[in-house]
């Protein structure tokens, strides 16, 4: 049996969640989702791509929506049959 690795050796992690959104209070969280999947592609479309003020939007729209949504909408805006305004 390996020996418990000490504090120093452990690796940090930073856990993080979207944090609340004053335009979205109640549980379901579909629009927030959708917000913010929408608010990144518009910041990246006008501040270009890899820019860290729009990170904040990824970080949010990967922490709540659901994977499955994210690849739908990634293929739609590769397609052009995207209904969001970006």
């Amino acid at each position: 049996m390996s020996p418990k690795p000490t504090e120093s050796e452990t690796p940090a992690i930073e856990l993080k969640a979207a944090p609340f959104d004053p335009r979205f209070p109640n549980q379901n969280q579909t629009k927030y989702c959708y917000q913010s999947y929408l608010d990144f592609y518009r910041c990246e479309k006008i501040k270009g791509e890899g820019d860290s003020v729009c990170k904040y939007f990824k970080d949010v729209f990967t922490d709540i929506c659901p994977s499955v949504w994210i690849e739908k909408w990634d293929n739609q805006r590769a397609e052009g049959t995207f209904a969001g305004k970006i």
